[in-house]
């Protein structure tokens, strides 16, 4: 039997997936990573391994932290110093010789999303928030890039907040008042001195306020129809959350028609389904 094989590479785990040409997944495997550049290497082709049992892979799909450049397949993911300027397109081309594609992972998850859900709209918006914010955007099925192939950062949009510590304020970027030091898994410990599962239910609402204002924004500038939301995060707010900020969102957007936004279905797996999409159906410009 061939089969298609989805990796999800993250700062500190790895996920492998096999699957049928339908995309359904047949086997899979997760393992934390080594956090060096060699043994995490093999550790991923032995997940390979185990996953395809020797049966021919027609094509290999993987998501990434980034910066990468996703023609060349060369990745630097920021989380993962030991890998740097890696040509991991070839690396695993020729280990495997099928097809290798990688991206970054917020864009690899729309993918899945898209892919999954058999998504029709013209115009997706998938936005992942966890340790940070970030997101990805189809129109009509091909991921938009920006200026030079640059990825769209959309955590990195400054909004009318409300913050009752201010002062704790701080992205990693370097740039004042992003959206993400106000609502990712980093900016809520530094706002609120706790991870964002022990938050009270009026932090909470600070929290889903601020994220519907970039919600708002992102409405009014890329005209989603559809806008859906996973990582750690959100998962962890719940459905609740999320309709929350895209009250605060519906509240504030006066001359667009406000997007469907809803949470991923697919849970932690998006960018794994995205994997095994783009191992299947390859990648775009």
């Amino acid at each position: 039997m061939s089969l298609f094989v989805g990796l999800d590479i993250g700062g500190t785990k790895f996920m492998v997936a096999s699957a049928d040409q339908n995309g359904n997944i047949i086997e899979r495997t997760r393992a934390d990573n080594t956090f060096n550049l060699k043994s995490d290497l093999a550790l991923l082709n032995q997940m390979i391994t185990d996953v395809s049992h020797g049966e021919e892979i027609l094509g290999i799909g993987a998501a990434i932290g980034g910066p990468l450049v996703w023609e060349q397949g060369i990745v630097s993911p920021l989380h993962q110093p030991t890998w740097n300027n890696i040509p991991l397109k070839h690396i695993m081309e020729d280990q495997w010789k099928c097809p290798f594609f990688v991206d970054v992972d917020t864009n690899v998850a729309v993918l899945g999303e898209y892919y999954s859900s058999k998504i029709t709209a013209s115009k997706l918006l998938y936005i992942t928030l966890s340790t940070g914010m970030g997101g990805g955007f189809l129109i009509d099925g091909k991921v938009y890039r920006g200026l030079n192939g640059t990825h769209p950062e959309i955590g990195h949009q400054s909004i009318p907040y409300h913050c009752v510590n201010p002062d704790a304020i701080q992205c990693e970027c370097g740039a004042k008042d992003c959206l993400e030091a106000l609502i990712s898994g980093n900016g809520i410990r530094r706002i609120y001195g706790k991870p964002a599962e022990e938050l009270s239910s009026a932090e909470w609402e600070e929290v889903a306020y601020n994220f519907g204002q970039g919600l708002r924004n992102l409405a009014a500038i890329l005209t989603p129809d559809i806008i859906r939301i996973g990582g750690g995060i959100a998962i962890g707010g719940g459905e609740t959350f999320v309709q929350n900020a895209a009250s605060v969102m519906r509240e504030n957007l006066k001359i667009v028609p406000p997007p469907e936004v809803s949470l991923s279905h697919l849970g932690y797996d998006t960018a794994l389904y995205g994997a095994i999409g783009i191992a299947i159906h390859g990648l775009n410009d």
